[in-house]
């Protein structure tokens, strides 16, 4: 058997599992209450009704889902649009490195969902405001690793480049950005999860839709099993994001996952 099936029928097993548990521990033994954790089956109806009923917070759960892509990916898309230029520069150019380096060092340490009060006073309450949390929390490791990259170059590849007659452009995007180029998958990667996680922080200020705003509603009400939908809602578009990151990271990454 290849290694590839193999590791489907794992973790197939695997997800196969969780539920067979989940359903023994909700719906069998009645261990766990149907208020703390609904059953699967309790998901399952509820995630087929939220698919057509507004009700009870105010929007399908298409709308949810449209509202939510719309925030996660405007902020996600800008965060790399200006975070990997920055983590670039910051490692190729010493000069700007100096300028940038104090100032990104003062704002990394702060959580994004910190930022939620300036945002409000800076944009309003709309999708800027929103979109603007999830590009800091995007930002941030796509400066980092973008800029771990580019420094792992070898010395030697950028000798050899300048023996023969290379401009600083042109070793730097035929000898570092290849090098670099895993890393900034990677940071890639780490800033679609971190602008998922921030979705529900970023939901709170005065939304009417979104996935962070159908589970806080539903957190009031008491709908543990929306609030469950919500979140698998979450974790799976998560990933199939991140399956078309790895796509990409496979066509344009020699030796790609």
């Amino acid at each position: 058997m290849k290694p590839a099936v193999k590791y489907r029928i794992i973790s197939v097993i695997s997800l196969l599992t969780v539920i067979f548990i989940w359903e023994l521990l909700t719906d069998i033994l009645k261990i766990v209450q149907s208020y703390t954790m609904p059953s699967p089956w309790s998901v399952i109806s509820a995630f087929y009704t939220k698919l057509y009923d507004p009700n009870p917070d105010g929007a399908t759960l298409f709308q949810h889902i449209l509202t939510s892509l719309q925030i996660a990916l405007t902020g996600y898309f800008f965060g790399a649009l200006f975070g990997i230029p920055v983590g670039i520069a910051m490692a190729w150019n010493k000069k700007f490195d100096m300028f940038f380096k104090p100032i990104f060092d003062l704002v990394r340490p702060v959580p994004p969902i910190a930022w939620i009060p300036i945002m409000i006073l800076w944009f309003g309450i709309g999708l800027p405001a929103k979109a603007a949390i999830i590009f800091i929390s995007a930002f941030v490791p796509c400066v980092i690793n973008a800029e771990a990259g580019i420094r792992q170059t070898s010395p030697v590849h950028i000798w050899v480049a300048r023996t023969f007659g290379a401009s600083n452009f042109r070793i730097l995007r035929t000898v570092a950005l290849p090098t670099a180029l895993p890393l900034i998958f990677t940071g890639l990667r780490i800033s679609l999860g971190v602008a998922w996680m921030t979705l529900v922080a970023a939901e709170l200020l005065a939304s009417t839709k979104g996935l962070g705003y159908m589970i806080q509603i539903n957190r009031m009400l008491g709908r543990s099993d929306i609030i469950v939908v919500g979140m698998l809602t979450i974790g799976g578009f998560g990933a199939l994001l991140s399956f078309v990151l790895q796509l990409f990271e496979r066509k344009y990454v020699k030796g790609g996952r």
